[in-house]
């Protein structure tokens, strides 16, 4: 794909969009929450496991930063399962490799269950994510297969209103479960609600993806694809700055655990209250950007101010853990997270669907690139915020900051968005 691009508003013609307006290609309401379903896989496998990870330290007698790479593990496995995913989904549709994906997270689930060792357990959960990289990447593409431009960034703000409830009721579920039974029944949940997801996908998700729009090239058309996506500069800058975005957002999911109920003391109900209240904040953000600015301001410019925020945001949490104002308690410290996940509502929606607005002709390969890179960037991060041992934030706070300047970095070197290319919409500008 050449640098400077094309319009992708022009590019989406295909004989299935000639065929049926807008509207007639638009999710009905029960696909929309089954899309939201499998984006939300990846937070609730995340999400309700955080508040038993000192639990788990203690059952499996493994030390802080092992078991992290439970945590690690699974995002590396969601990275690189979409990679395989992505392209097996534009090439033979997305219900088949769909449904093989989950039936394969459910059985990875159970295992993880019953794990004696952590060895065993950092096994399974790097299959589990495998697998589960089928709902990001699939629920991605077939997004694109129904929206462009501005109803795109739109839809995408819809699912995280609906997957953003999983990151706020995941921890809090997780605290109750581990009131009745130990963390192996999170995993039991966990399992449950795949079978769930697999059944309603099954039943009631309709193939998005008609024969003659899929690719029939095999491993080496799939490459050339994903190098082709690779050499688009503007393509390459908002997928490099959503996910270091989202290494930020990871480095505080990896690190809260502990920072929060090791280091001040609260409880596994606390920290999951205080986990759904930053949640809100990032939904609240993301339905802002979707009712109120998505159509009115350009992408870029939301993109920028998000980008921003989190610098500053991450810039004050490094300064109140570092002791630059002395010692500060709990509140101060939740406040600055809470801004940090506020802005990534409006971040990552958007990075999100300024790249697949460049990518109508391969929106499963170009899926998988932007999910591969976040969650790997993101998994580099995880293992870095316990690196100092538990007793200091300062390593998760310096991994936000680091990021967030380098997310910033790339949205402006690459995209320049500054620069408004002929031809091309005011969203990409």
């Amino acid at each position: 794909m050449p640098e400077s691009g094309q319009s992708t508003q022009g590019h989406i013609s295909s004989p299935r969009a000639e065929a049926a307006p807008p509207a007639a290609r638009r999710a009905s309401l029960l696909v929309t929450l089954v899309l939201g379903g499998l984006t939300a896989l990846p937070p609730l496998s995340m999400d309700m496991y955080l508040p038993a990870l000192p639990e788990v330290t203690d059952a499996l007698r493994a030390p802080a930063a092992t078991i992290q790479l439970t945590l690690t593990a699974c995002l590396l496995g969601m990275a690189l399962g979409q990679l395989v995913v992505g392209p097996m989904s534009d090439k033979w549709g997305r219900r088949r490799p769909l449904l093989a994906g989950m039936i394969v997270y459910v059985a990875a689930t159970a295992v993880c269950a019953l794990a004696p060792t952590a060895e065993l357990l950092i096994g399974f959960r790097l299959l589990q994510g495998l697998a589960g990289a089928a709902g990001i990447v699939i629920a991605r593409a077939v997004v694109r297969d129904l929206y462009d431009g501005v109803e795109m960034a739109r839809f995408f703000s819809t699912l995280m209103l609906i997957s953003g409830v999983a990151p706020i009721v995941a921890p809090l579920i997780g605290g109750q479960i581990l009131q009745v039974t130990d963390w192996r029944g999170v995993f039991h949940v966990l399992a449950g609600i795949g079978v769930v997801l697999t059944f309603v996908v099954w039943k009631w998700l309709a193939e998005p993806l008609p024969a003659d729009r899929r690719h029939s090239g095999g491993v080496g058309a799939a490459l050339r694809t994903m190098r082709g996506l690779l050499a688009d500069r503007i393509f390459t800058g908002y997928m490099l700055a959503g996910s270091l975005a989202f290494a930020a957002l990871f480095a505080y999911i990896s690190a809260s655990p502990f920072v929060v109920q090791e280091i001040y003391g609260a409880s596994p109900q606390t920290f999951s209250l205080l986990f759904g209240l930053n949640s809100v904040g990032l939904v609240a953000a993301g339905q802002i950007n979707g009712k109120l600015l998505v159509g009115r301001v350009s992408m870029d410019k939301t993109i920028g101010s998000g980008l921003a925020v989190i610098t500053l945001a991450a810039t004050a949490l490094l300064l109140m853990t570092s002791g630059v104002f002395g010692e500060v308690g709990l509140v101060p410290v939740s406040a600055g997270l809470f801004v940090l996940m506020s802005a990534m509502g409006l971040a990552l929606p958007n990075t999100n669907a300024s790249a697949l607005m460049r990518t109508p002709h391969a929106a499963g390969s170009a899926s998988a690139l932007l999910g591969t890179s976040s969650f790997l960037v993101g998994a580099i991060a995880s293992p870095l915020v316990g690196i100092a041992g538990e007793s200091t934030a300062v390593p998760m706070a310096a991994v936000q900051l680091s990021c967030a300047v380098a997310a910033l970095g790339c949205f402006l070197i690459l995209c320049r968005p500054w620069r408004k290319e002929p031809g091309k919409p005011e969203t990409e500008a």
